[in-house]
């Protein structure tokens, strides 16, 4: 690992300093996770790493798979899954939780069962989901852990597509469940922003043919200023828990509670937690978009350097009112290998201040580096083995 020093950043970055503290909070909620998006900040952590059942919050991983699938090409939105009977059987009525109102044998589109997950949490629809993309649940589930690995999700597991109580064999923690909702809405923009923050979806109809039309469970959407999403869930082993998000003038916040007591307290807590987040910190600007950093050295490409560049605006999060010491590195395992691409993520600027979390965003390349020819590739190894 190869650590650099940007002098001309640091010298930005420290005028006038003076020492932070983080800015308090208190909640019942037992679990209690926040983080920024915008600078990599943990702004709030308590029990982070404690397993627990996800109740619904499950769901979200169903959706993450379906989203994969839909940007890969594999799955249509249009396209047509068939209810089982024997799936509606299990999966209506009072004793089955939340649902979408699905029929038996009914045709329900991809977008349609999307909608009826994230915006009613329906059981039913997260399993003819599952079933019409893997076959079973079970083989659904496999593609769940499949992505909980590739997230490093590392304390998770999940044994339905649904969260429906499973003896323990499905848990997650609210650290894991944050980068779920980060990788949601990093690497499917468009489809996030097309299924959450729906305030209702209609589907179904009652005994006497109205159409029935379910609010979104979200109690951050319509509370606070730019909540877009994302879930929330309950049972009574679980209690109620809620992962959420909002952006507000270009900074994102990602937030999970769990273990509350009342779908009461959940709103309350919820709110009060995401309105701190935004108030109580602010976003001291580092780095403009497209800017370079510095330099990196390339093994064995047809460059000896690629420029390091920020991808997007570069921001800090300290306290409101503080301007806090701060000093600044340059992380990446180096020398980089080519071939390199233009916006590839190849480094990390690092920034800590005194009393605050370290805060850690993505660096790219600047342009394209393609591998060096046969004699530079020869005269690279020759280099390598004094050292050079």
């Amino acid at each position: 690992m190869k650590k650099l020093l940007t002098a001309s950043l640091l010298a930005a970055l420290v005028a006038a300093p003076t020492t932070a503290a983080v800015p308090p909070f208190q909640t019942p909620a037992p679990i209690a996770f926040m983080k920024d998006m915008s600078s990599g900040a943990v702004l709030f952590s308590k029990n982070p790493d404690e397993r627990m059942p996800p109740a619904s919050l499950a769901k979200m991983m169903t959706v993450y798979v379906a989203f994969d699938l839909i940007k890969k090409g594999d799955l249509k939105l249009d396209q047509k899954f068939t209810v089982r009977p024997e799936t509606w059987q299990r999966w209506h009525g009072p004793q089955a939780g939340s649902t979408m109102f699905l029929s038996p044998n009914q045709q329900v589109s991809v977008s349609d069962l999307l909608s009826g997950i994230i915006t009613v949490s329906g059981n039913d629809a997260c399993v003819v989901l599952a079933q019409g993309i893997a076959g079973t649940e079970d083989a659904f589930t496999s593609l769940m852990n499949q992505h909980a690995k590739e997230l490093g999700m590392t304390n998770s597991h999940f044994g339905t597509s649904n969260g429906w109580p499973d003896e323990g064999r499905t848990y997650v923690t609210a650290r894991d469940l944050s980068k779920l909702a980060a990788a949601t809405i990093e690497n499917y923009p468009k489809l996030y922003k097309q299924f959450y923050a729906k305030p209702s979806f209609t589907w179904g109809k009652t005994a006497s043919g109205e159409p029935i039309t379910q609010a979104n469970r979200d109690p951050l959407i319509g509370r606070v200023e730019g909540a877009d999403g994302l879930k929330t869930g309950h049972t009574e082993e679980a209690g109620y828990g809620v992962t959420g998000s909002a952006e507000q003038n270009g900074r994102r916040i990602i937030m999970v509670m769990a273990g509350l007591t009342s779908f009461n307290q959940r709103i309350k807590e919820s709110v009060r937690f995401m309105d701190w987040g935004f108030r109580a910190w602010k976003a001291k600007p580092l780095v403009s978009k497209g800017r370079k950093v510095a330099d990196a050295d390339v093994q064995m490409g047809d460059s000896s350097t690629v420029g390091l560049v920020a991808p997007r605006d570069l921001t800090m999060t300290v306290p409101s009112g503080v301007t806090p010491d701060m000093n600044a590195k340059i992380v990446y395992n180096g020398p980089i290998k080519a071939p390199i691409k233009a916006g590839q993520h190849v480094a990390d600027l690092v920034v800590q201040s005194p009393g605050l979390p370290t805060q850690t965003m993505p660096l790219v390349a600047e342009k394209d580096v393609d591998q060096a020819g046969f004699f530079g590739r020869a005269w690279a190894g020759f280099l390598s083995l004094f050292g050079a």
